[in-house]
């Protein structure tokens, strides 16, 4: 059983109408039983009725869009409900005793000021003048040590900074409990005037737990700054 698509196409290209190329293509498909879209469907349709005498196929068009009946949805009445405020009466005071009240205002108002003019008096009376001291201005140090902590123990690291806008160099000695020299470092000053070194807790003279003093000189003056140690 032929198919009647493939004797439409065959028929429009005997008689030379149409797209050939189109229809060429849909004629191999028809015979290599290969999938036929329904755009080329519609466009051999199409001619076959202008052309060939083809007559539409009401039935079909019918089934495909069947007749769905207008729902009638019910109108839903909304039913508000009006709500009205109504204020709640203020109580009335009578005039007497808004008058009562305005006088025991009043009346306060002046005992509160009489108070505080009587203890203003007292107070002028009984104080005596101050004198207001001006700050005195303090000049920066142009030397100073100082370690990162206040007690250390056997090896451990010793973090000496300090400054110094006199030199360049600095010299740095630590001093057992017993005055004695445990160690020494001459160091370079930073062009911000600011000094830094580090020194390990232990060694020779390091024997005794106690206060030791870190000292810095820069040839013109010397600072001292101590710390605690345990051996």
């Amino acid at each position: 059983m032929t198919d009647p698509l493939l004797d439409d196409v065959k028929a429009l290209l005997d008689k030379d109408f149409g797209d050939d190329r189109i229809l060429k293509q849909i004629r191999r498909a028809c015979e290599n039983n290969e999938v036929i879209s329904n755009y080329e469907r519609n466009y051999v349709k199409q001619l076959a009725e202008k052309h060939l005498g083809k007559k539409p196929d009401v039935k079909a068009s019918a089934e495909e869009k069947p007749i769905v009946p207008d729902v009638v949805m019910p109108e839903i009445q909304s039913v508000h409900q009006n709500q009205t405020y109504q204020p709640k009466p203020q109580p009335k005071y009578s005039s007497n005793a808004k008058n009562t009240k305005l006088f025991l205002g009043i009346g306060g108002i002046a005992l509160v000021i009489i108070i505080a003019v009587a203890v203003s008096f007292s107070g002028i009376s009984e104080t005596a003048p101050t004198k207001t001291q001006t700050p005195t201005n303090t000049e920066p140090e142009s030397l100073s040590v100082q370690t990162d902590l206040s007690s250390y123990s056997k090896k451990d690291l010793i973090s000496i900074s300090g400054i110094s806008d006199t030199s360049r160099t600095v010299n740095l000695l630590i001093q057992n409990t017993k005055n004695e020299l445990v160690w020494s470092e001459q160091v370079s000053v930073k062009s911000d005037g600011r000094f830094s070194t580090l020194a390990i807790a232990g060694g020779t003279g390091w024997e005794n737990s106690g206060i030791y003093t870190l000292k810095v000189d820069n040839g013109k003056e010397t600072k001292t700054s101590t710390f605690s140690f345990s051996n």
